[in-house]
Parts: C-alpha cells; sequence; structure tokens
C-alpha cells in the first residue's frame, strides 16, 4: 500500500502557483492555493501516459470519465496534502530519515558527467567483444610515494621498457626484475623463494573488461598484438605490457577437455591415440575417461564447469576463438601444460548494449573507471560555482593585504598516527582562520580541513607526511565541491526537486492516512461495530457484487481415512460406516469402532484410521465432485488405502458472521471513513471546482 501512495503522489504534485493567464485559467481552490489547468494537464496526462504535445483526439463517454474521475482524485489528494502540512507531518523523523535515504541514491546520477559515464559504459561494451593474452612487468610505487621514490621507480620502468624493446625475451626479463624484486624484499607479499624461476613470469592469461585495474586495461586496449607499452601508471606502480594477442570472444564458456601432461614421455604418442579413436566415433567422454590425465574431470568425461576466459589457460581460449561450434573438437594443440584435445559444449553470445548496462554498471562501483565521471563533474562544478583555491593563488578581498593560504597550520598537527587511525589533534593550535579555498558563496579554513582528516582517519599506508596533507587536501576539496552541488540540487535541477517533493509527498499522504483511515478503522471497536451494524443488512445474496459476504452452499463431510486396505478390508469397514450411520453414532465412536477391527498383524502403518470433519462450500473446494454434492457415503482409492465421505447435512447460503467476513468489513469501514474524511476536508479547505474549466479540456 505505501508503494501505491508513493507512486499516486508522484502523479499528484504540489505546484507553486503561476501568473493566471486566459490560456491557463484557474482550474481549482484550495485551502486559498490556486491551481492552474496547465499544471492539473501535466499531471492527469502523465497519469494516463499521453505526451502533453499529442493532439487531441475524439471526445467519448471512457475518456470524460476517465478525466473526471481523475479530478476528484486530484482534489482528494491535494486536500489530504494541505491538512498533512497542517498536522506537521512534514517534520516527523521517519519521514525525513526516509526521505533522506531517498534522495541521496536519486542524487546519485545528477553527481556525475552522464555523457562520461554513458561513455565509458560504451566502451566497456567495445571491449567486452574481445579477450586479451598479455604478460606484464610491475615496478612497485606507492601511489603516494614521494617525487624522488617516483621518479626512482619511473627511471627504472624506463629502463626494462628500452630493454624488452631490444628484442630480448620478455619472460626473461621479467624473471631476472621479479628474482631482484624477491631478494631486495621489494615486495614482501611474494612467498616463493629468491631462487624459484617462473619460465612464464608476469604471464597473465587471458582477460577481458574489468579483469583487470583500469589504466592497465586501457593501455592494454590501445595495443596490436606484438607490441610493448611504454611504463604505464597505476596505484600499484608501473607496469611494462607486452600484449600477445587479441580473440573475438565474450563470456563463458563450457568445454570437455582430454589433456595428457608433459611429465609423460609418450604424451604426443596418447593424444594421437585419443584423436585417432574421436575420429573413427568412439564418444569424447569416453575417450576423456581412459585417456585424460586431469584427475578433476577425466571421470566425467572430461566436462569442465562454466568458465570466462581469464579462468582458461591463453591455448583454449585461442581455440574457441578460432570459430569452434558447438560439439565440435579440436585438433590436438600443445600448451606448456602438455597435449591437448576440447569439445565446446556451451558458449554464451554477446547481448546488446542495452541488456548489459546494468551489470556494467555493478562493477564500477570501485576503482579509477568508477570515479571519472564524478571527477569530471567536480571540475565542471568548479567551474560553475567559482571555485578559488587560495592556497595557488593569491587574493586580498576583504583582507588587509594579499595573501597565498598554506596548509603549513595543518601540517603541522599532523603525525606518523594517521597511519594508524589514533590520530587527534587540538583544534586551539590553529590560530589563522583565513579561508583555503572558496566554492560559490562558501569559504573553508584550516580547522575545517584538519577536522576532515580526523573524522577520515582509517589504517594507511606509510608515506611521506607532505604527500599525505597534499591527498588529504585534494580529497577534502572534491567532498566539498560535490557536497556544495548536492546542496543545490533542488534548485539547480528542477526535475530532481520534484522528484524529492513527489516522494516527500507519497510518504506524507501514507502517514496522513494511517492516522485518519487505517488506524482509526483498526482502533475505532465502537466505530467498526457500528458500521457493520449499519452495512451488514444491505447486503443482498442475490446481488454478485456482495458475494463475498455470504457462504454459498455449503457441505458438512466427516472424511474417514483407512492408510492402508491391509489394516481393514474395504467391504468390512463399509458395514461399519452403515451402522454407525443407522445408529446415529458420533465419529469419536465410528473411529474406535474401526480401529478395533484393524489387523494388527497385517497392518504397518502408525495411523491407519482417522476421521476429519470439514466444511466445503460449493464453487471453492475439490473435495467433492459434483454428483456427491447430496447426503450419503461416498468411496475415494488412495495410494495403499481409501476413503469414506460421509455427507452429513448441506447447509444453506447464508450471511458470514462478523468474524467471518471481517477483512471485507473492515475494508468497508476503512473505505466509508475516507469518504468521510475527503468530505469534511473540502469543506474545511473551502475546496472550488471551476467546472467550467473542466468542461473545456480536450486531450
Amino acid at each position: 500500500m505505501k508503494k501505491v501512495l508513493v507512486a499516486l503522489a508522484a502523479c499528484l504534485l504540489w505546484l507553486g502557483a503561476t501568473a493566471q493567464t486566459a490560456t491557463d485559467p484557474v482550474i481549482f481552490e484550495i485551502g486559498g492555493k490556486q491551481i492552474y489547468k496547465s499544471q492539473f494537464m501535466k499531471e492527469f496526462l502523465r497519469s494516463i501516459g499521453k505526451e502533453p504535445t499529442a493532439a487531441p483526439t475524439a471526445c467519448t463517454y471512457e475518456k470524460r470519465k476517465a478525466l473526471e474521475d481523475y479530478v476528484q482524485l486530484y482534489v482528494n489528494f491535494q486536500a489530504k496534502l494541505a491538512d498533512a502540512y497542517a498536522m506537521g507531518l512534514d517534520t516527523t523523523k521517519y519521514l525525513n530519515d526516509e526521505l533522506k535515504v531517498y534522495r541521496k541514491d536519486l542524487a546519485a546520477p545528477y553527481l556525475i558527467d552522464s555523457a562520461t559515464m554513458m561513455g565509458l559504459l560504451r566502451e566497456a561494451y567495445e571491449r567486452n567483444h574481445f579477450a586479451l593474452h598479455a604478460a606484464h612487468i610491475l615496478v612497485p610505487c606507492n601511489e603516494s610515494a614521494g617525487a624522488a621514490d617516483t621518479l626512482k621507480a619511473y627511471t627504472h620502468a624506463m629502463e626494462l621498457y628500452k630493454e624488452a624493446l631490444t628484442g630480448r625475451d620478455f619472460y626473461s626479463i621479467a624473471q631476472q626484475e621479479m628474482h631482484d624484486q624477491r631478494k631486495d624484499n621489494i615486495d614482501p607479499t611474494v612467498r616463493e623463494k629468491a631462487d624459484d624461476v617462473n619460465p612464464y613470469e608476469g604471464d597473465l592469461g587471458c582477460f577481458t573488461v574489468f579483469d583487470m585495474i583500469y589504466p592497465f586495461e586501457s593501455a592494454a586496449y590501445s595495443m596490436l598484438p606484438g607490441q610493448i607499452h611504454t611504463p604505464v601508471r597505476s596505484r600499484y606502480g608501473y607496469h611494462i605490457i607486452k600484449l600477445f594477442d587479441r580473440y573475438p570472444y565474450y563470456g563463458k564458456v563450457q568445454l570437455a577437455h582430454i589433456w595428457v601432461s608433459d611429465r609423460d614421455p609418450n604424451a604426443q604418442g596418447k593424444i594421437t591415440s585419443a584423436y585417432k579413436r574421436l575420429n573413427e566415433g568412439e564418444d569424447f567422454g569416453t575417450v576423456a575417461k581412459n585417456h585424460s590425465d586431469d584427475p578433476t574431470t577425466a571421470a566425467s568425461g572430461g566436462i569442465m564447469p562454466e568458465l570466462a576466459c581469464n579462468q582458461l589457460p591463453y591455448e583454449y581460449v585461442e581455440a574457441v576463438a578460432k570459430g569452434l561450434k558447438v560439439d565440435e573438437y579440436t585438433a590436438p594443440f600443445k600448451s606448456r601444460f602438455g597435449w591437448h584435445i576440447i569439445k565446446l559444449l556451451k558458449q554464451e553470445k554477446m547481448p546488446d548494449f542495452e541488456s548489459l548496462i546494468p551489470y556494467y554498471k555493478s562493477r564500477m562501483t570501485r576503482g579509477e573507471r568508477s570515479t571519472r565521471p564524478q571527477h569530471i563533474f567536480i571540475e565542471q562544478c568548479k567551474q560553475r560555482y567559482n571555485f578559488v583555491d587560495y592556497t595557488k593563488v593569491k587574493t586580498s578581498k576583504k583582507r588587509n593585504a594579499p595573501y597565498k593560504a598554506s596548509l603549513a597550520a595543518v601540517r603541522a598537527l599532523v603525525t606518523d598516527s594517521v597511519f594508524s587511525a589514533i590520530f587527534n589533534y587540538d583544534s586551539n593550535q590553529i590560530t589563522d582562520m583565513r579561508p583555503l579555498f572558496k566554492i560559490g558563496d562558501r569559504e573553508y579554513n584550516s580547522r575545517e580541513f584538519a577536522r576532515h582528516i580526523y573524522k577520515n582517519k582509517a589504517v594507511r599506508q606509510f608515506c611521506p607526511l607532505d604527500n599525505f596533507v597534499a591527498d588529504r587536501y585534494k580529497e577534502f576539496v572534491d567532498d566539498m565541491v560535490l557536497k556544495y552541488a548536492d546542496d543545490r540540487l533542488e534548485t539547480d535541477n528542477p526535475e530532481f526537486g520534484e522528484l524529492i517533493d513527489e516522494y516527500r509527498h507519497g510518504l506524507m499522504i501514507f502517514a496522513y492516512n494511517d492516522v485518519k483511515v487505517w488506524g482509526r478503522a483498526l482502533k475505532d471497536t465502537a466505530g467498526f461495530e457500528a458500521f457493520y451494524a449499519m452495512a451488514a443488512p444491505t447486503h443482498s445474496y442475490d446481488d454478485t457484487n456482495d458475494a463475498v459476504y455470504f457462504w454459498n452452499h455449503r457441505a458438512r463431510v466427516n472424511v474417514v481415512t483407512v492408510a492402508d486396505s491391509a489394516c481393514l478390508k474395504p467391504s468390512k469397514a463399509r458395514k461399519i460406516v452403515d451402522k454407525a450411520i443407522a445408529k446415529g453414532w458420533g465419529m469419536n465412536d465410528l473411529q474406535a469402532k474401526l480401529r478395533a477391527k484393524v489387523s494388527k498383524k497385517a497392518c504397518t502403518a502408525e495411523e491407519p484410521v482417522s476421521v476429519e470433519l470439514q466444511v466445503v462450500e460449493a464453487g471453492n473446494q475439490t473435495l467433492l465432485s459434483n454428483n456427491e454434492w447430496g447426503k450419503g457415503v461416498y468411496t475415494r482409492a488412495t495410494d495403499k488405502g481409501y476413503q469414506f465421505l460421509i455427507v452429513e447435512q448441506i447447509l444453506q447460503p447464508e450471511l458470514k458472521s462478523r468474524d467471518e467476513a471481517r477483512g471485507y468489513y473492515l475494508n468497508d469501514y476503512q473505505n466509508y471513513l475516507e469518504q468521510q474524511n475527503c468530505n469534511d476536508l473540502r469543506k474545511k479547505y473551502n475546496v472550488k471546482i471551476y467546472q467550467d474549466v473542466v468542461d473545456g479540456i480536450t486531450y
């Protein structure tokens, strides 16, 4: 119900008054507030899904009735809204908490550059058509590293890049670099021994969009096979990338494979034998069971789970990308792991762009790709709202002399404690209250910047404190610019303001109806009793609209169930049933007599005999067939046993009691209260409907 009313609010906006013209007359007055025809028509046409610019069509009874019904709905809504404001329902904690959550979600698309976002989504879609096979060498460098360390890492990365361009084997360069890093303990997270050798060091296998960090992905997708990219900066350091190949490929595939390990000296002979058997018509699964060295799949005929390209050897991806069709298998091929034959069982197809947008957005929640649309939006806001960074430009506005702001006061407070989340400070130590920057009509000083660092303290990697303060300052500026834009959304984006008002009014009307109608109907016992006494006599069995208030013909049926014929023969049980009916035994007596005749030797059922009274209603039951709708005994076979349906009485139609039809009467009472309340509101707020204006509407 809540969702319905919130949706209703979206169609009934509390619109501000505009100057009346001859072509835009007042159509309603509610509590002294004038509502114009254009305002009403905007909501009415939206409610019926018609464009405001569409030409009117011929008038019909149905169209006229739809208009008149909406007039009443609209007026009632506006009168309730006026009363809800008078009751202060717009100030309740519940409403404002709900509105805050809704506004945060609704604001998100307004706080990014939508063109950039759409460009990134389209870029992801285009890249998603291909899988890449690449290797890389990483020179680690923290994103907050000092200038000297950054330059050192970049210089070393350029040396490796130039060496790779000489034609030296890329893997051997990566091998030597990793050996040196392990030896120097540059990357302590690497667990291998310094003398371990990986002949394919740095190989990444295959990957596609979202599998790698965005700068790396963008560089790789800009390359041609065989190329080596200049060092690419990411938050991890500098990457030297070599692209081996680019395959047309999408999604997951399911394969069956036969793998013969290269540890087997006769590996090529075994795979050739397996291929020959396949060509002679032997089942792929059988050959895989007998020839494959993969212990995880051989028993199941070589069938692998559905896997993405980054979960498969690149040789498998290449084989599929070359045009392998479903149910086809490859010739034997060699990889670094041995010899293989693969069979394609299933392959995903590339969906259209629109279908993938929700998935792409869900993947763009972190990383540089996700922040780019917002960063561009922030830069746009800086221009729009006249951003000035006093740490970069001198100013003398409202001050005795020009000055250039400094972060020194905050830097003086910052110690290494910021890296362990125990940072604290004394704001009184900051005495220079001149602003650091300005956005629109707001200025921010060093105390506010220090508070930002304190509120956002967390465990971080160590870096030079000057760099830390500079990074946090940029973060603070971006946050405040974004907050300034967020605070102005309703002013700068009328569409956004309308959506917020729509939701606010929906919440208010829900709360209002709960107080005036729903809650009152549930709590007002005396009022409900009086309404029932008034309404019940007005219902007629002959009126199909009143069917829910009456019982149709009903039958009282005693269902006697014998779980297993081995417990008690049907003929013997029927005699006892007939005797019970003739002598007027109660059902408890009948059950006892039947149980006394159960064969204890032959019967294994826990509950050999049961008797249950059911009252079933014609048209709303499956127990009795049409020819069983009368007094008598009817026999029904079950899986192992049987049932006797003893119809003891047919009840005539009758009005349901208050409790039996409580839900229907309660709904009617709520509708009654709703109508009474609307009538009272129209008087209270002196509602006027200018019918001549309504009559002149065409659409």
